[in-house]
């Protein structure tokens, strides 16, 4: 059962967010009522990466694993090949502290792994199939993003696939102003989060998560080497995003 997120009710003054042990505890409570769709995000999402598995010994890396709720739900799916392989990296060992207890069975037989790595100085990637980045390239220091979309393209195989789920700003400020506002009702009607503590986060995550404008995240992406992309899903400022390397 998942421990509750109480984490912004509990504070008193507003620090910057970090994944640590605090947060690793209510994260899977924290993510399922703080994206919208969530988890039919997932459900897409492992459906999308089926299609660029190959029958043998795939490669999946998801850049910013967290709990590795991603990585459970694809090595469940019933049209995953049971040779591939899956690399969760993350800079958080308090997630990954979760995520070996989430996904022991797929580490015991060998069908997981996990790495300490800090996504701003990404080491060289495996060459693999398939590139996971769920809401985690909004972490990254602006500078860094598009050297780290180059070393994903540069890993990928052809034909691989790269699946980025991010928040985004609107062109337009007042249609970007009327989509937030939507997402605090959202959470506030949906999720239960009281005024006070989307407030906190909101102050918390303010010099961290730094959202691009979906027109950036394609420009990224096309300078990053990608010829072919699209939006799969979008739910007003959340989108996830497809590359496929040609």
């Amino acid at each position: 059962m998942k421990e509750q997120d109480k984490v912004f009710q509990q504070t008193d003054r507003v620090e910057d967010f970090t994944f640590d042990e605090r947060v690793a505890k209510v994260f899977d409570d924290m993510v399922s009522r703080s994206v919208p769709f969530y988890n039919e995000i997932q459900r897409i999402q492992s459906d999308l990466v089926m299609d660029f598995l190959p029958k043998q010994d795939g490669l999946v890396c998801d850049l910013g694993c967290s709990t590795g709720t991603t990585i459970s739900v694809l090595s469940q799916h019933p049209l995953c090949p049971v040779s591939t392989h899956f690399i969760g990296y993350d800079n958080s060992e308090s997630m990954l502290d979760k995520a070996s207890e989430k996904l022991s069975d797929q580490i015991a037989d060998g069908r997981a792994s996990l790495v300490v790595a800090d996504i701003n100085r990404l080491p060289k990637l495996p060459a693999c199939d398939v590139v996971i980045v769920n809401w985690t390239l909004q972490f990254v220091r602006p500078i860094d993003r598009e050297s780290v979309l180059k070393i994903i393209y540069d890993a990928l195989k052809p034909g691989g696939v790269l699946l980025l789920s991010e928040k985004t700003l609107d062109n337009d400020p007042l249609l970007n102003r009327l989509y937030i506002d939507h997402y605090l009702q959202f959470k506030k009607s949906q999720s239960g989060y009281s005024d006070l503590e989307n407030q906190r986060k909101r102050e918390a995550l303010e010099n961290v998560l730094v959202p691009y404008r979906l027109d950036e995240n394609y420009q990224l992406l096309a300078r990053a080497g990608f010829a072919r992309w699209g939006t799969y899903f979008q739910w007003f400022n959340f989108a996830c995003l497809i590359a496929v390397k040609g």
